[in-house]
């Protein structure tokens, strides 16, 4: 266990202990990781708006709400529930087109946490007593304590980063904004909070994005930011296999020589978080060399958070290939952590080391014997199933009759 994740973790026990009762907690002097939470749940364009932060000051605040980190740092599930239980959601109402003017002063406030470089020290005083609620999500990390704000005020300076601050003040499209910080070495974690607290887009149109949207925009902008690129690329030579698992969540990387296509298949084995029955349920979604005009309902945020290390790859070599990307959520995935877990999961796969073939067939019969020996799966009605598969075998028995 790093130095790091000891220290925050011997600190959310003597947390816990402290505050047994979470209702004689009404002011905090603390610190808030550079986050924020616009919630989803009030009628639109009306939304809550949350102050994230620790119950007590920590010097690592900034872990709270950092999924990389956790990836990287190889957390198991209940290290990560621990964290996000232990973070508090000090929330008030806005209007979403409040942040075209400077008459909200807890918006204010929290549009300066979500874009600081670093924790920022906040004193906050609550409205109500604290109530925790921990609903599992598809997209988002799970959300821990929370309560009405009264109060809030921030101790000292807040620092932000001079390409952040240019492209805040330039009447630029947020897609631009997101290209450009992007090529900056702004990932995809602090661009969808970037996004959902109104910073980026033209001044005139500039709002609050829930942070559910924020993040499935901003894997979808990044994305199609990349394929504008890789569509010229060559297609790479050989057929290429990665495979992978984290926290419960396999995944099957098919890479084929040809152009641009993407398939998804996600499929929930009786008693993994998304499937408390006894038979197996499945989803997928394609597109194909253009891309897609609609939204991915079937497998939804989980499509574009998969698609998009997939696409760094291409990128990363300078080359383009038709994928077909298999996702096996295990059992012992047992609590749903939110769309981050399958972005770092496909990371980890791509990040191992890739398998050869020189054929199809070759690929598809070693893709089913790695998840019968690895994951436990026999994925051959899996891909008898693909649209991908479909068509790039009919391409290839027009070529050979031409």
């Amino acid at each position: 266990m790093s130095d790091i994740k000891f220290e925050v973790i011997k600190k959310l026990a003597e947390v816990k202990f402290k505050y047994k009762d979470l209702g004689k907690i009404s002011e905090l002097d603390t610190n808030s990781p550079p986050s924020v939470f616009i919630g989803s749940k009030l009628k639109y364009p009306s939304v809550n708006v949350g102050i994230l932060s620790p119950i007590e000051r920590d010097d690592n605040a900034w872990i709270y709400d950092n999924a990389k980190y956790w990836a990287n740092s190889d957390f198991k599930i209940r290290d990560v529930i621990e964290l996000r239980n232990s973070l508090l959601n000090s929330r008030f109402k806005s209007k979403i087109t409040d942040v075209r003017t400077n008459n909200n002063r807890f918006l204010n406030i929290a549009r300066e946490l979500a874009l600081a470089s670093n924790p920022v020290d906040v004193e906050i005083e609550l409205n109500r007593k604290i109530s925790s609620d921990m609903k599992k999500d598809r997209v988002l990390a799970m959300q821990g304590m929370k309560s009405e704000l009264k109060k809030a005020r921030i101790v000292g300076n807040v620092k932000v980063d001079r390409k952040l601050d240019k492209v805040i003040n330039d009447d630029i499209k947020a897609t631009e904004g997101i290209s450009y910080l992007y090529k900056n070495n702004f990932d995809e974690y602090a661009l969808s909070k970037i996004l959902s607290i109104g910073a980026l887009g033209l001044k005139k149109n500039k709002k609050l994005v829930p942070t559910r949207w924020s993040i499935t925009a901003t894997d979808d902008a990044i994305g199609k930011n990349l394929l504008g690129k890789i569509r010229g690329y060559k297609w790479i030579e050989n057929y290429e296999l990665f495979f992978g698992e984290f926290l419960g969540n396999c995944y099957l990387i098919m890479l084929l020589p040809n152009v641009w296509s993407y398939e998804l298949f996600e499929l929930y084995l009786p008693g993994s978080s998304w499937n408390p029955s006894k038979e197996i349920k499945a989803a997928t979604d394609y597109e194909n060399f253009d891309g897609r005009k609609d939204y991915a309902t079937s497998t939804a945020g989980g499509y574009y958070a998969s698609r998009l290390p997939i696409l760094e790859y291409l990128e990363k070599i300078k080359r383009q290939a038709s994928v077909i990307a298999i996702r096996i959520e295990l059992p012992s995935y047992w609590a749903a952590l939110g769309v981050w877990v399958v972005r770092e999961s496909v990371r980890k796969a791509l990040n191992k080391r890739k398998l050869d073939f020189r054929s199809m067939d070759d690929l598809i019969e070693s893709a089913r014997k790695i998840g019968m020996i690895k994951f436990g799966f026999d994925s051959e009605k899996i891909i008898k199933r693909s649209r991908l598969l479909e068509n790039l075998r009919t391409q290839t028995h027009l070529g050979k009759w031409f």
